[in-house]
């Protein structure tokens, strides 16, 4: 089912929520079901348990010279969640921005790393061959344009070499903003509105020649999976992970006019819900003892597949299949504040969700790449304890 209700207090145009100040994205980004054309991703009846260390982490660290901690930095860098895991042990969880443990977050291109993730379900079930495939077998409407010779690997490591501007600050310029604005024609000759955009696109390098990040190439991973699978994007992500893994709430995912999820921003879960996916990719991509991502595929996911030559502010060395990879963890990265890390090493998953305006300053990225190592030393360094089991929140809403 796809619902929508109308909205009139916010700035609509490309990627709509580019333009939405601080105030109005600490609104809008926990209900999002509510402003545009969404798909439910359905929950089961009960939420898998996060029991709570009985000795909870509070740490303090150095910022440019300012002493800081939680409170501090959930005040002053807008966040409206964090929560960190350890052993699958909830050892912080603090709520801001009027935000509470039941409030949906939108993702932005944490999006993009949940895409990938089922299409290496797509490849355990069968439905795609592997990585080496031509994107074109999957979307024929594709045939003759820049993705020609194409690879789903390719399109997973953002290499695809079409050519591609990505701007936050000027949507006339950005193809990442040009792409959704064919939404006053859900279907032209049948053609989904993002696949028209995106063939019209020219070629920049050979295939697999450099990285560069895009937004499309993110959305036809999205299209190729719900063509393979033969079912919306929704119930496929529900099935396979949603259910049986145990998430806290339902979620929702924004669909274009054709009906299609997009693959590059747009799944709204709660925050526990953030963490569940880096448990579930921290568990080798496993559900109840069953295999949902190949060992394969999912080791290639979460290591460097592209290496960069100067690490990002985040302190990203290169990157996975939609994975950002550092030295010692690989996360999901999406605008204004967004992030899940993994350390797999330590067993502990890091999920912060944040509303930083816009366009988002320069120091936002660094600050929270702190803040997220003054998190893992301090879990890293927490002497175990007895836990007390959440009572179940979970169930079908």
């Amino acid at each position: 089912m796809i619902n929508k209700l109308p909205y009139d207090i916010l700035p609509s145009g490309g990627v709509a929520s580019l333009n939405w100040t601080p105030d109005q994205q600490a609104y809008a980004f926990r209900r999002r079901a509510e402003i545009d054309p969404v798909r439910k991703i359905g929950n089961g009846r009960n939420a898998s348990p996060m029991p709570i260390a009985l000795h909870q982490i509070s740490p303090r660290w150095t910022w440019k010279g300012e002493s800081m901690d939680v409170d501090c930095y959930l005040k002053q860098e807008r966040v409206s969640g964090v929560i960190v895991l350890k052993d699958g042990h909830v050892l912080l969880e603090r709520y801001g921005l009027g935000r509470t443990a039941e409030d949906l977050w939108d993702t932005q291109s944490v999006t993009k790393s949940i895409a990938g993730i089922l299409v290496g379900a797509a490849i355990q079930d069968g439905y795609i061959e592997g990585v080496g495939e031509a994107v074109t077998k999957y979307i024929p409407e594709l045939k003759g344009s820049a993705y020609d010779d194409v690879t789903i690997r390719q399109l997973l490591t953002m290499t695809s070499g079409v050519k591609w501007v990505e701007d936050y600050t000027d949507d006339a310029k950005s193809d990442d903003s040009k792409m959704f604005m064919p939404a006053t024609a859900p279907m032209v000759n049948g053609v989904d509105p993002v696949v028209r955009y995106m063939r019209r696109l020219s070629r920049a390098t050979n295939p697999g020649a450099t990285f560069q990040y895009k937004g499309g190439d993110s959305e036809l991973a999205a299209k190729l999976v719900s063509n393979a699978v033969g079912m919306s994007l929704s119930e496929y992500l529900s099935i396979k992970i949603w259910k049986p893994f145990g998430m806290d709430r339902s979620a929702y995912w924004m669909v274009n006019p054709a009906g299609q999820e997009y693959g590059s921003t747009g799944i709204s879960m709660t925050l526990r819900d953030y963490a569940r996916i880096g448990q579930f990719m921290l568990g080798g991509g496993k559900v109840g003892g069953v295999q949902v991502l190949p060992w394969e595929w999912l080791a290639d996911a979460t290591s460097a597949q592209e290496a960069f030559s100067v690490a990002t502010e985040s302190g990203a060395t290169g990157y996975g299949y939609y994975w950002w990879i550092g030295k010692d963890f690989f996360m999901a990265n999406g605008y204004a504040g967004q992030r899940i890390v993994v350390y797999p090493e330590d067993k502990t998953v890091i999920a912060v969700n944040s509303a930083w305006e816009q366009p988002n300053r320069p120091e936002h990225s660094p600050a929270l790449t702190a803040f997220i190592e003054a998190l893992h030393a301090a879990a890293v360094t927490h002497t175990p304890s007895l836990a007390r089991i959440e009572p179940n929140r979970g169930g079908q809403r």
